[in-house]
């Protein structure tokens, strides 16, 4: 049944794609590999900042935007997932940092991934170290 990993994504927004799909997905499977976690399937779902508004309100209780959710829904050792990004926090996001907005895309698509990996951002250190895998894989993503 896992003998082929899926990364599916999904778009609620209107107007918004994504390129190079094929080597997105093939690079997330190479991100899992090297983080030694057997990936099962992750859905990637792109939205509008309203809607993951909704969805922190719903199920995490959190009343503020923000760019992505992961919800880990694994029950064996393979990743399942769901991960939702905002379009418009990554749009936001890129203007702030002054970073391309393909650039801050894969960062925060990187960024879901490396959370199911085991890689946490909730302390000054774990969001260092966070930040430092995210920077390598988009290095290596875009080399």
């Amino acid at each position: 049944m896992h003998s082929k990993s899926k990364v599916c994504f999904f778009f609620e927004e209107k107007g918004f794609s994504l390129q190079s799909r094929a080597e997105l997905k093939a690079f997330i499977e190479i991100l899992f590999k090297k983080e030694k976690k057997k990936l099962g399937s992750i859905n990637y779902i792109f939205c509008s900042d309203k809607r993951l508004l909704e969805i922190n309100q719903q199920f995490l209780r959190h009343d503020y935007y923000t760019d992505i959710i992961t919800f880990d829904l694994s029950e064996t050792d393979f990743t399942q997932a769901e991960i939702y990004i905002s379009i418009d926090r990554v749009k936001d996001n890129a203007k702030t940092e002054g970073v391309s907005f393909k650039s801050e895309l894969h960062r925060v698509i990187f960024h879901g991934a490396l959370h199911l990996c085991g890689y946490k951002d909730k302390s000054k250190q774990e969001a260092l170290q966070m930040r430092e895998k995210e920077s390598f894989y988009l290095l290596k993503y875009f080399k």
